[in-house]
Parts: structure tokens; C-alpha cells; sequence
């Protein structure tokens, strides 16, 4: 059974840093990209970050741009957001996903794997 599992979510203070782990299993996904997406409350679920199979390519959010930093290790099947600067704004549940193809894409619709969900919640 595929699995998605996310990890590292919590509560911190404005200004302050969360890196979140999302670890593979079932089947290796060395040679798809990978990402992150986020749901606020009453909100619509957006991108975050995405990273392709050999981390050549990143695209991130505009929001998110130069604090959160997409990762992945392949050997260990696993793919990371490091996040920093947190704001108010930046609270949801975070979305790990695996896209059918290599790439590193915005859109939702590329993804066939989802995790579960982490929450992040930041206080002011």
C-alpha cells in the first residue's frame, strides 16, 4: 500500500522556523517530483513548493519565496520543507503529494498521491 506520510507539524511563534517530513513508502518515488500544498480553514487547497525527481528544478509560491525551502533525499524516499520566517498567514494543514511524472508542477491535478496532512499553526 502507498503511503504518504507527513511529519513536524506544531505550533510556533511568528517569526519563528518548522521544517516538515514527508517519508514515502510502498513504493519508491526517486523518479517523480514531489509537493507541497496547503489548506486553510474555508479555504481552497493552494501549491506551496514543488521539486522534480533530481531536485533540478524547484518552483515555489510567491508567497512562500526566500522562506520555505523544498528538499529530498531519493535513499531515503522522503522529501522536506523547511520553513522559515512563519507568519499568521502561513497557518494550515500542510499536504505532502507525488506527481505521476518527473517534474516539478504547480498544479493539482498533476499529483495521484497525497499524504494525510499536517498542521502548522503559527501565532502572532
Amino acid at each position: 500500500q502507498v503511503q504518504l506520510v507527513e511529519s513536524g507539524g506544531g505550533l510556533v511563534q511568528a517569526g519563528g522556523s518548522l521544517r516538515l517530513s514527508c517519508a514515502a513508502s510502498g513504493r519508491s518515488f526517486s523518479g517523480n517530483g514531489m509537493g507541497w500544498f496547503r489548506q486553510a480553514p474555508g479555504r481552497e487547497r493552494e501549491f506551496v513548493a514543488a521539486i522534480s525527481s533530481t531536485s533540478t528544478y524547484t518552483y515555489y509560491a510567491d508567497f512562500v519565496k526566500g522562506r520555505f525551502t523544498i528538499s529530498r533525499n531519493n535513499a531515503k524516499n522522503t522529501v522536506y520543507l523547511q520553513m522559515n520566517s512563519l507568519e499568521p498567514e502561513d497557518t494550515a494543514v500542510y499536504y505532502c503529494a507525488a506527481q505521476r511524472g518527473a517534474g516539478a508542477s504547480r498544479g493539482r491535478n498533476e499529483y495521484n498521491y497525497w499524504g494525510q496532512g499536517a498542521q502548522v499553526t503559527v501565532s502572532s
